[in-house]
């Protein structure tokens, strides 16, 4: 998943603009102006005992103010007490506890004073209390002796401490005691048990108590459970009860809920506003009941809800009056339900609506000071003057007090002050001083002269024009050294002097001049503005899926203005890259080798400039095979079943699609596991069928997507009780081996399948269609049983029964076997043989009774061979051929005979013995065929017009040759072929000369043989007549000729030229249509025909035969 982030420009200036704001109000320290409280410590100190006590008090003012102090309502004289110090130009005090003080002499209310000659400043109420961490009373703790089911409280009451100690239990190896919603630690640190369990039995429950100021631990005495379990009360525990306590104890039973805390049905509670508001109910009940929270007439409120320790706490951060009203708590379990009722009232300390602020007048002027408040209940309003109550103050005719405003009217010099404002109602107070100052100063201007603004493009630009004057200055704006004053709502115009560009642009650069004036003068400054590129993330890490040890890279490749550098950070679950060589950060990528599962998370890029920032965010997830199943165990026990359940592994982010178990038996096959079911992903429990007189373990293994987790550890042995088998062997058959006899044989049953000790087995067997009694025996556990003395092939009707040491098995169904084979007596009659041409044939036959077969039929084999070739009368090796027809069929195909021959053939029957007696050879001719091509063609003796042909004759004639056939025809110098020429040649010529032909010219020829079915094959050759010698001779004499050489070189030099260009053209891409003439010296009965433009047309069949000149 994608995520983008940067920094709000919206938000930037909203804080910067603030921060102008308060700055504005304050007067240059050059200035004459009345004390300014800047820090002091908080109204609730709690201070370490052993450490010196530090009481801030700092203020700023012209000149410097004074300090003084007062300790509880009078003036604290600090030079008279030696332990005391004031720190130099400062008003913090420093109590030196260290050298021989003690904290607790100085507890006690301090307020500061902060004075000069324009007025006095006051601090809060400071309240110094020194920590404390008192030890626990001793007491002594009796054993808690509680009945299993029934519900109990451990009180922890720790001592009071200042502030309220942390509570926490553990035992005594400082190990923190495990909670859960049966037992849990409650606000007042009490431990609470909805219902003990005998596991709850020890003597080490010890409530600690951390103060944090005094960093120390206080431990409450150990104290001591006895859980009793009423199945195993004996005498010794019995003794240490009363007969009551023993006789009227009942098992344990299921209670419906009741509430331990808070107690009745109602209650009422009061929190202040803004605070955390925490509500408890703590149940007892078995089963352990569950808690519910909500709020009658209303919703809890979003985002500020949250339930902890089990959902017996609610707490709602934050709280306002809107969160008054009823909460209800509802504890259920499958008994019953109980519910209490809290009433939450909302008070609130005093907090300002509107704060007092300093405030600077010039002589005459009129101003306001305004302080308001509000709380609950509504706080009242007093001012002070100098930290003295206004109505015992010097009178100054200029001010007028109205409740929560004071009005100044023609203020002077003398009017200067510092007031104080204190709201206040039963939960607290506010104090806020604010002075009047009465200045009159020409303007002034605070921003540095010439600073350089940078900003993003598109985002706003705030130039600053920090000022001071009394009266209040007015500001103008202008742009560039001649631009007239800036209006418009392309600007915004602050009170502090602030001008502000809401969107900057590209022609927003420039300079700018914020000129300050007043009655007393005028001052101007200038600064500058330049637009900067925004910084951009243009490929941004994607979401990624990756096995575990895998390598996977994220991207982040960014565009930025050229003269911002940028910086770019990696985060993991934002916080640092983990300190690792295994990742590797790129200029553009990050890179992570051999990932593991602590690499789940999500990366972030982090793009930063010095005006901008941008980020993107990409998860990456890693996936394994899960990690096995845990805590297998096994309930419900029964005769033929048992129910197991399991914990599954870390599922690795890849979800786990099912469940296999396995199991193991010990008894028959130890070590060795077998398939036993497996269950859908989401089912963590399952029933399992059992067999009798298995010693089982079982264990399972998680399966998703990547692969298979490995094993859990097994669980618990289950050996379950021997009984008779359930089922008999499989697989019985009946089959002899000999003609004598009959061979049972059967799948033993598996170890786990005998169901008990003593496996057997009750063969029995009986000849079928003959009223004949069973026959049985009882054989140990084997495989086979041999019956003897059988007669040869007759069925038998057999069974086999398994047994053990508690009884047999269920009747057993029959099966059919037979004796022993034995070879066919007689072979098939009246063979007939159906030639179909000369090369396939169709034999018949007469089945064989099947009482002679002696055996299963299987069906019938032909044996066939060549006696000899009927064209050339010569014997050969006999080598004989067989086909197998199963089955009952009565006729079969034979191909792939020899045509015009002589063969013999002859047909058995055939059984699981073997073959019967062979009927007498019956004896076929097949017809005449085609010819083989000539086995060889030679052509020799050229002359200028003649050439000699010799031939031999057909490997394989396959028939009585009639004559030869002769084609040829002439090729030209462009391989055209002339017209062809057939001559045909009786078959016992074995050669011959063709006269008359063309010099210098070649000649391809075709020649095949005959039967009289038809032409054969055909073989082909080339040659060529040698040239006339004049000729020659002419061409010789031409050729030494110094105008043909140089002819002959022109045109060489033409024609290596345009190959240059072709190649050229060629590299170019440009295409060429090119005919080529395909197979020039194809068969002569499909030739191209030349169309009257002289190229040649489409290939078309067509045949015809010419004897013209070429």
């Amino acid at each position: 998943m994608m995520k983008k982030m940067s920094i709000p420009t919206s938000k930037t200036s909203l804080v910067l603009f603030l921060c102008q704001i308060i700055s504005a109000l304050d007067v240059p320290l050059d200035l004459s102006q009345p004390p300014t409280i800047t820090q002091q410590s908080p109204k609730d100190y709690i201070v370490d005992p052993r450490e010196n006590i530090v009481i801030q008090c700092e203020a700023k003012g012209k000149p410097p103010p004074s300090f003084s102090w007062t300790r509880n309502g009078t003036h604290f004289e600090i030079d008279k007490d030696a332990q005391v110090t004031m720190k130099p130009n400062s008003g913090t005090l420093v109590i030196n506890i260290m050298n021989g003080g003690k904290a607790e002499a100085y507890e006690g209310v301090y307020q500061c004073t902060a004075r000069n000659e324009r007025g006095a400043a006051i601090s809060n109420n400071i309240v110094i209390r020194p920590s404390r961490s008192p030890l626990w009373t001793k007491e002594k703790l009796e054993p808690n002796h509680v009945r299993e089911g029934d519900s109990l409280v451990l009180h922890c009451r720790p001592p009071v401490g200042l502030p309220p100690p942390i509570i926490f239990w553990m035992d005594n190896a400082f190990q923190r005691l495990p909670q859960s919603e049966r037992v849990s630690q409650g606000l007042n640190g009490d431990l609470y048990f909805s219902n003990v369990q005998p596991e709850d039995t020890r003597e080490d429950y010890i409530c600690y108590a951390r103060f944090n100021h005094t960093q120390t631990i206080q431990q409450k005495q150990p104290i001591s459970v006895k859980v009793f379990s009423m199945d195993s009360l004996n005498d010794t525990i019995a003794a240490n009860l009363s007969d009551t306590d023993i006789y009227g104890a009942k098992p344990v039973t299921e209670r419906q809920p009741v509430l331990l805390t808070p107690t009745g049905s109602t209650s009422t509670k009061v929190e202040l506003r803004g605070n955390v508001l925490l509500l408890e109910c703590i149940a007892a009940g078995l089963p352990t009941p569950v808690i519910r929270w909500i709020k009658e007439g209303g919703e809890l409120p979003a985002n500020r809800t949250f339930f902890e320790n089990f959902k017996k706490t609610l707490k709602i951060i934050d709280v306002s009056e809107a969160d008054s009203g009823n909460y209800k708590c509802i504890a259920r379990n499958t008994l019953g339900s109980v519910h209490h009722v809290i009433s939450v009232t909302v008070k609130a300390a005093p907090y300002w609506l509107t704060a007092p602020r300093n405030l600077v007048l010039s002589p005459g002027e009129d101003g306001t000071l305004i302080c308001r408040a509000n709380g609950n209940p509504k706080p009242s309003i007093s001012w002070l003057a100098n930290g003295v109550p206004i109505a015992i103050a010097p009178e100054d005719p200029s001010r007028k007090v109205d409740g929560d405003t004071i009005i100044f009217s023609h203020v002077q010099e003398r009017s200067s002050a510092v007031y104080q404002c204190n709201a206040s109602n039963e939960y607290g107070y506010l104090l806020a001083n604010a002075f009047v100052n009465v200045l009159a100063e020409p303007p002034r201007i605070l921003t540095p002269a010439n600073k350089l603004y940078q900003v993003i493009a598109d985002s706003p630009a705030l130039l600053d024009c920090a000022y001071f004057g009394s009266p209040k200055p007015e500001i103008e704006w202008f742009k560039g050294v001649k631009g007239s004053i800036l209006r418009g709502n392309e600007y915004v115009f602050h009170d502090n002097g602030t001008l502000e560009i809401p969107v900057a642009q590209k022609n927003s650069a420039g300079t700018y001049t914020c000129v300050a004036r007043n009655e007393l003068g005028k001052v101007q400054n200038e600064v500058h503005l330049e637009i900067k590129d925004p910084t951009m993330i243009i490929k941004q890490p994607e979401y990624k899926v990756i096995q575990r040890y895998g390598h996977v890279s994220f991207e982040c490749i960014i565009k930025h203005d050229s003269t911002l550098l940028p910086t770019v950070t990696w985060l993991k679950d934002n916080d640092e890259l983990p300190d690792d060589e295994r990742f590797l950060v790129g200029k553009d990528n990050l890179t992570i080798m051999n990932v593991t599962d602590k690499d789940d998370g999500t990366y972030t890029c982090i793009v930063n400039t010095t005006l901008d920032s941008v980020s993107a965010s990409a998860v990456l997830t890693v996936v394994a095979q899960p990690n096995p199943p845990f805590d297998l165990e096994l309930t419900g026990q029964l005769e033929r079943s048992i129910d197991l359940s399991w914990i599954p592994g870390d599922e690795n982010n890849s979800p786990i699609t099912n469940f296999v178990i396995e199991y193991e038996d010990a008894l028959h096959e130890p070590g060795v596991w077998h398939y036993q079911t497996e269950v859908p992903g989401t089912q963590t429990t399952v029933q399992l069928k059992l067999s009798p007189y298995v010693n089982y373990s079982f264990r399972v293994i998680a399966v998703n997507k990547i692969g298979r987790s490995q094993p859990s550890e097994p669980s618990e042995q289950y050996l379950t009780k021997s009984a008779s088998p359930d089922e008999n062997p499989a697989n019985v058959q009946g089959i002899g081996s000999e003609p004598d006899n009959l061979v049972i044989t059967w799948e033993p049953l598996k170890g786990f399948q005998s169901n008990g000790p003593g496996l057997q087995y009750k063969v029995s067997w009986r000849q079928k269609d003959v009223d004949d009694e069973w026959t049985s025996v009882i054989v140990a556990n084997v495989s086979k049983y041999i019956v003897s003395g059988t007669p040869t092939f007759v069925p038998y009707e057999v069974k086999v029964q398994a047994l053990n040491d508690l009884g047999y098995a269920p009747e057993p169904s029959e099966v059919i076997g037979h004796s022993g084979e034995d070879l066919p007596m007689v072979a098939p009659g009246n063979v007939q043989v159906h030639v179909i041409n000369s090369t396939l044939a169709k034999v018949h036959w007469d089945p064989v009774p099947l009482k002679t077969v002696r055996g299963h039929l299987q069906g019938y084999k032909v044996y066939y061979w060549k006696v000899q070739s009927l064209s050339r009368r010569s014997r050969r090796h006999v080598e004989k051929k067989i086909l197998t027809f199963r089955g009952n069929k009565t006729f079969g195909m034979l191909p792939g005979l020899e045509p015009y021959s002589s063969y013999k053939l002859n047909v058995r029957v055939v059984n699981g013995k073997g073959e019967g007696p062979a009927s007498p050879d019956k004896a076929f001719n097949t017809p005449e065929g085609v010819p083989s091509s000539p086995s060889f063609l030679k052509i020799t003796n050229p002359t200028l017009d003649s050439l000699t042909l010799e031939w031999g004759s057909p490997t394989h004639p396959n028939g009585v040759l009639i004559s030869y056939t002769l084609k040829f025809q002439p090729i030209n110098n462009t391989h055209e072929l002339g017209p062809l020429v057939e001559i045909r040649i009786p078959a016992n010529e074995s050669s011959l000369i063709l006269k008359n032909l063309n010099y210098s010219t070649r000649y391809k020829f075709y020649f095949n043989a005959q039967t009289a079915v038809g032409s054969g094959s055909q073989i082909t050759e080339e040659a060529v007549t040698i040239m006339d010698e004049a000729m020659a001779s002419r061409q010789v004499d031409i050729a030494t000729q110094g105008w043909f050489i140089g002819l002959m070189c022109a045109v060489a030099l033409l024609i290596l030229i345009l190959l240059i260009v072709c190649f050229i053209r060629r590299n170019k891409g440009g295409k060429y249509p090119v005919k080529e003439k395909e197979d020039a010296h194809a068969d002569p009965e499909i030739q191209p025909m030349k169309e009257d433009d002289g190229t040649f047309g489409e290939y078309r069949l067509f045949s015809f035969v010419s004897s013209a000149p070429f």
